[in-house]
């Protein structure tokens, strides 16, 4: 069988990605404990822990090398998202990697992509039309005062004076309110049926980098968990010997797992087969948000009257898995995307 046949059905992380993934969990870890975490609440943003990032080159690495980048691939990326969403680190590392990413495959102004690429400069992604006064909310809009956007048959780059006003949210994301400013800087990056292809790619993107998070978080979730069941008695024994607690941790464990492989499936396809699966970001989305979801609501309720406190950092994770996970909207607009193409596919 071919190489490339058999990384179809494994498309696990080499030696090198793991690498990648464990210089970026030990930042994580070191960088943002859960103290940086809560004190960057309500807003969802640290800006010293950000510069840090940024100053690994997060962002660069993500662009091909004739744009200064590292030619970094979507497997990489989606590692270090997971340990993103691991530590909860208060940092627009899916909208700007994203964006960035966008703006040099679209040919954006070098100045702007380098500012960006750097991290100097914020820049998120509006998932759906612009229409002239009419808000939409936006993740990473109340902190990146550059937002990429459809604009009729056009995606255009509206960089505005500063950010959009943040909406309290339970998740503390740097959600906010945007509305298509006519007053804004506007850069045209592509028109035409190439601008759909352009946002519709790096929506998809989004999801698979906050799915890979979303993946993370709830791992973590349940070690705390795990922990907990291991260290607490009842009777003389480990509350996690007995099976009402055992089976539903294993349950969640098994969800991990499968959520991953759907990340990883949806990362390498893009990256060796890209057009070939439109659906596979979508599916991965949607079976992390389950699975975080349900993870996080698990670790928290096993923890009896500890995991629902303000302290306990079971509570962090649990609302920034509901928080995350509703950021793209309806879900059911995805799974509506995913059952035509599936349609399509094997109609065709």
């Amino acid at each position: 069988m071919a190489h490339d046949a058999l990384r179809r059905l494994d498309p696990s992380p080499d030696e090198n990605q793991i690498a990648v993934r464990d210089a970026f969990a030990d930042f994580f870890s070191n960088e943002s404990p859960p103290s940086v975490v809560r004190a960057a609440e309500p807003l969802g943003f640290a800006a010293t822990l950000w510069r840090r990032l940024a100053g690994l080159g997060i962002a660069s690495m993500s662009l091909p090398g004739s744009a200064g980048g590292d030619d970094a691939t979507l497997v990489d990326l989606v590692l270090v998202a997971e340990e993103w969403g691991r530590t909860l680190a208060p940092v627009p590392l899916a909208s700007h990697v994203t964006a960035t990413r966008l703006l040099a495959a679209t040919g954006a102004p070098a100045d702007v992509v380098h500012s960006a690429a750097q991290g100097e400069r914020l820049v998120t992604l509006a998932h759906t039309s612009a229409r002239a006064g009419a808000a939409q909310l936006v993740p990473d809009a109340a902190v990146a005062a550059d937002v990429i956007a459809l604009d009729g048959d056009e995606l255009v780059l509206f960089s505005m004076p500063e950010p959009a006003k943040h909406v309290p949210n339970q998740g503390s994301t740097p959600l906010a309110w945007w509305v298509r400013d006519d007053d804004a800087t506007r850069t045209v990056l592509a028109s035409g049926e190439a601008a759909l292809a352009a946002h519709t790619a790096a929506v998809g993107e989004w999801k698979l980098l906050t799915a890979a998070a979303l993946v993370g978080m709830t791992e973590a979730a349940l070690a705390l968990a795990v922990e907990f069941a291991r260290t607490r008695e009842t009777m003389g024994v480990p509350i996690g010997t007995l099976q009402g607690v055992s089976f539903p941790l294993a349950d969640v464990a098994i969800a991990v797992s499968g959520a991953r492989n759907y990340v990883y499936k949806a990362a390498w396809t893009a990256d060796h087969e890209p057009g070939t699966r439109p659906e596979l970001p979508l599916m991965a989305f949607d079976a992390a948000r389950r699975t975080a979801t349900h993870g996080t609501t698990t670790a928290a309720h096993l923890q009896g009257g500890l995991g629902f406190t303000v302290e306990a950092d079971a509570g962090l994770y649990f609302l920034r898995a509901k928080g995350w996970s509703a950021l793209a909207g309806d879900p059911g607009a995805d799974l509506s995307v995913i059952g035509e193409r599936l349609l399509s596919t094997r109609r065709g």
